[in-house]
């Protein structure tokens, strides 16, 4: 029931009852060229080097009895990171409550219920896999990954919401439904309506049964899963200045594969998005709001076996590609190499990240992006 964390430090334990806590951060310096526009004509000349606080997460968890738990999860995001503070979300500066719920159990793991500020469950690559197990070393473009936003409505991938989900024939089959808030306020959304979300995914070799799955099982387990998600919003505007309203909707298919191969493993992960009138635009791309798109996401990776030194090499390539109606095409790809220190989540990461777009205008013009990452935790 409770992510998939580093490890945890039991603090209190007495009959069913136990409580834990933990920290897990990352430590980032990127370049990125091309990105201050020191001449006024809208265009980046200048390149910069930004060193910054990726996340620093600090969770507590707790278990009242079989039925009944509870997860919260202060974090800093992007603390240093050039142009960008939104403290009351816990980016650019300060903590903020990035997740915390409460769970029950109504039938065991097939039915249960959590009340709180979570994930969306609409995507696997930000609805349902925990950023400590990432293959690559962060989030797709479009979804907050590397230096971009998120296309649907949240608050940095979350939602405040009540959700009903559960495993059943013995944890193949897994289900979300998700009742949320979505866009707020009276300038997007003057009626007030709320946000439905849900996903499906069925596992045909080892089961996913958690909360956060992961990016990678480093060899660990064999899994095959083919999910999709939906996303829905009644009667929004695509910004606080609009004049008319439309319903916000997308839809996802993905399929994630992890196989051991001896002391290896091969990782892939695809997806495909559909957006009609997208509730945020996305950086450095033609998709604004309210626009309608699709997106398509590959990511792979294989695990060299043996160690060298105290860790594993695993190689990483990721590409996706953003359609918008009416407008050109932009690409983000690039390659990475994982470090593995000890588990998922301590690792040294390097990644080359290029966008390059169909067609160079104003802001949104072609970057190369290195980043290098440095993630511990307990």
């Amino acid at each position: 029931m409770f992510p998939a964390m580093v490890w945890s430090v039991e603090v209190y334990r007495q009959g069913e009852a136990s409580f834990h806590v933990g920290f897990w951060g990352q430590a980032w310096y990127q370049y990125v060229d091309d990105y201050t526009d020191t001449d006024g004509d809208g265009v980046g000349d200048e390149s910069i080097n930004d060193f910054m606080t990726r996340r620093a997460y600090f969770y507590v968890k707790g278990i009242v009895n079989p039925w009944f738990s509870f997860f919260v999860h202060y974090a800093g995001d992007r603390i240093g990171q050039q142009d960008l503070d939104n403290p009351s979300v816990g980016l650019g500066s300060g903590l903020a409550l990035r997740d915390g719920w409460i769970t029950m159990k109504l039938a065991g793991e097939a039915l249960m219920v959590q009340a709180g500020r979570m994930y969306v469950p609409f995507t696997r690559n930000y609805g349902t896999t925990s950023t400590k197990t990432l293959l690559t070393t962060d989030l797709d473009w479009g979804q907050g990954g590397v230096r971009s936003g998120i296309f649907y409505p949240s608050k940095v991938g979350r939602d405040d919401s009540v959700c009903l989900w559960g495993n059943i024939s013995g944890g193949k089959f897994q289900y979300r439904l998700m009742i949320g808030e979505g866009v707020e306020g009276s300038a997007r959304n003057p009626d007030d309506n709320l946000r439905f979300a849900g996903r499906v995914s069925v596992s045909l070799f080892d089961p996913e049964t958690g909360w956060f799955n992961k990016g990678t099982y480093l060899g660990k387990k064999r899994v095959l899963s083919i999910g999709a998600g939906f996303d829905y919003q009644e009667d929004i505007k695509a910004t606080s200045s609009s004049t008319t309203k439309d319903d916000y909707s997308a839809w996802t298919v993905d399929l994630f594969w992890d196989q051991p191969l001896g002391a290896g493993a091969i990782t892939l992960e695809a997806a495909y998005i559909d957006i009609d009138h997208s509730a945020n635009a996305v950086t450095w791309t033609y998709l604004s709001a309210g626009d309608d798109a699709s997106i398509v996401s590959v990511k792979a990776g294989y695990l060299f076996p043996g160690k060298i030194g105290v860790g594993q090499l695993q190689p990483f390539v990721h590409y996706q590609n953003f359609d918008v109606d009416n407008e050109d095409d932009t690409d983000v790809y690039g390659i990475g190499l994982n470090y593995y220190i000890k588990g998922l989540a301590n690792k040294i990461s390097l990644d080359l990240t290029f966008v390059d777009q169909d067609r160079e205008s104003g802001s949104i013009q072609d970057h190369v992006i290195f980043t290098f990452q440095i993630a511990a935790g307990f």
